[in-house]
């Protein structure tokens, strides 16, 4: 399992996956890349699973055909400190993901 963590999500919450492959969409160079574009060069070098606190994915592109997961961390802000309590349960979610599936994780 590969994981983009996408750029609007804080580039610390990668400690937090430390026994995940996480690589950020800065260090892949896709900085800036339209969804639609992110997904297609994430199935391209085999990632999984796009870890984002993007809420309107699910309604912008088709995951199903992009082959790929996404856990959407749902919080306040997306500040680190209102991400960090979300972790372990977005670490629980990332075993049992499905390709295709959005799972929010937080929220009300």
């Amino acid at each position: 399992m590969r994981i983009l963590l996408d750029e609007c999500a804080p580039r610390p919450l990668k400690r937090e996956l430390a026994n995940y492959e996480v690589r950020t969409v800065v260090e892949m160079g896709w900085s800036g890349k339209k969804n639609g574009e992110l997904l297609r060069l994430m199935s391209q070098e085999g990632f999984t699973i796009l870890l984002t606190t993007d809420q309107n994915l699910r309604y912008q592109q088709n995951l199903q055909q992009a082959g790929v997961a996404a856990v959407v961390l749902v919080a306040s802000s997306n500040k680190l400190s209102d991400l960090l309590p979300l972790m372990p349960n977005a670490r629980s979610v990332l075993d049992t993901v499905a390709p295709g599936e959005v799972i929010e994780v937080g929220g009300s």
